[in-house]
């Protein structure tokens, strides 16, 4: 939001306002589902009031938020009290969750067949077939293990995955140190890939070539992208939630993020989205479909391997230790949702079973694999889509190519594929091959 004015400030404290109102409804939506018996598992009812704790009190975003505010006594006072009842709202949602909720609340992780079969197909638009995929992220997995074990060797002769890691974390020129290197950093990465795919790759219309990077107000960790307005007087934005403490960052990991958040990734697929009001409705501008948003971010990280951006031994083992991780979750989602045998034959998976697999499969700590994996098991079917819909992209663009014969072309393949904005990939399947 718009915190440069005073009529910005003024939305900022009707907003705090009048999120009591809103949680006040949420809450009642949680008793109605208490007395329907729908409720979630006791894990993600804990983990939820942890993180709503965190916004009471002065400590609380909200109240940073307003302490920030350079403006007039009364509106001052507006923020004060904006920022002080959103705070109790959070605490009467803790209080709730902790009171209330967690008694009545399942302790089993798992969802089950028929609720996972219902939330993946709503998160990728196309029904698939949960066993088959499960069975293809145990081989997909494997394979990214394979690949990185060797550009591991290439990174450092000899060496394992963990020892060309440790190696490349000790290398001072592969290292940004604090946030204003590495906003500084992102900004650099991301004008020039903008500017050199626009040249050769995609059409990207010049109102879309502004993309800020942005270190982002919060310490939750994550990095994201927000769109720009319609009328492009905000721009596409990617933004970096650094954890507390943290002030260290390799770039080798992270180029392959920026590719992500930024061209081709989602600035591309949302800006032109927005771009093409004329010929989109809102919908099809502002709708999130994971397997299509997702799918397409991954698609294009794998894209600028094969453009040679990751030709870097080093930036290409970052980009191999993402994709390991989504197809990691394609395992451990399925697995744990469905109650499978898990890969090594030792028993059927249980929720706990995912932190010790997730840790294997990714270089980092583990109050993010913690992090991680507690939003899989309370999200079931929304992690998936992320690795599942880069395959479905994939085997779109194949099967667009072998259509078109000797007429293919990869960048017309991209200018239909986006021009139709945000879609299930059923829906695009049929749109671009009928």
């Amino acid at each position: 939001m718009d915190t440069s004015t005073t009529d910005g400030w003024e939305h900022v404290a009707r907003r705090m306002q009048h999120l009591p109102g809103a949680m006040a409804g949420y809450l009642d939506s949680l008793r109605i589902g208490i007395a329907a018996g729908n409720v979630p598992a006791v894990r993600q009812v804990r983990e939820v009031a942890t993180q709503a704790r965190k916004q009471v009190g002065g400590d609380s975003f909200f109240a940073s938020l307003a302490a920030r505010a350079d403006v007039p006594p009364s509106l001052q006072a507006d923020l004060d009290e904006g920022a002080r009842v959103a705070s109790e709202a959070y605490g009467r949602l803790a209080e709730f969750l902790e009171r209330d909720l967690a008694p009545h609340a399942r302790e089993a992780d798992a969802v089950g067949r028929e609720h996972y079969a219902l939330a993946s197909r709503a998160f990728v638009g196309a029904e698939i077939d949960l066993d088959e995929t499960y069975e293809w992220g145990i081989d997909e997995l494997a394979r990214m293990v394979a690949e990185q074990e060797r550009i591991a060797d290439q990174v450092l002769p000899g060496a394992g995955v963990a020892e060309a890691i440790a190696h490349l974390d000790a290398d001072p020129s592969r290292k940004l140190h604090g946030t204003e290197a590495l906003q500084a950093w992102m900004q650099r990465t991301s004008d020039q890939a903008v500017a050199d795919l626009g040249r050769t790759h995609f059409d990207i219309p010049e109102p879309m070539r502004r993309l800020e990077c942005m270190i982002a107000p919060t310490d939750e960790g994550g990095i994201y992208y927000t769109p720009p307005s319609e009328d492009f007087e905000r721009a596409g934005r990617m933004w970096w939630s650094v954890p507390a403490g943290i002030t260290e960052f390799d770039t080798w990991r992270e180029l392959t993020t920026v590719y992500h958040e930024g061209v081709p990734g989602h600035h591309l697929q949302c800006g032109l989205a927005t771009y093409n009001s004329a010929e989109l409705n809102g919908w099809r501008r502002l709708n999130w479909n994971s397997g299509h948003g997702e799918g397409w971010a991954l698609y294009a990280e794998r894209l600028m391997a094969d453009l040679g951006y990751l030709d870097d031994p080093a930036d290409r083992l970052g980009m191999l230790d993402g994709q390991r991780m989504r197809a990691a979750r394609v395992v451990l989602d399925i697995g744990v949702h469905l109650q499978k045998p898990r890969p090594d034959g030792s028993g059927t998976w249980t929720g706990e079973d995912a932190f010790g697999f997730m840790a294997q499969h990714v270089n980092m700590n583990d109050s993010f694999v913690r992090f991680e994996v507690n939003r899989y098991l309370g999200w079931a079917g929304q992690a998936p889509s992320y690795k599942v819909g880069q395959r479905m992209w994939e085997q779109l663009r194949d099967d667009w190519v072998a259509a078109q014969g000797e007429r293919a072309d990869l960048k017309e393949f991209h200018r239909q594929a986006l021009s139709v904005g945000s879609i299930g990939l059923g829906t695009l399947r049929e749109t671009l091959l009928g």
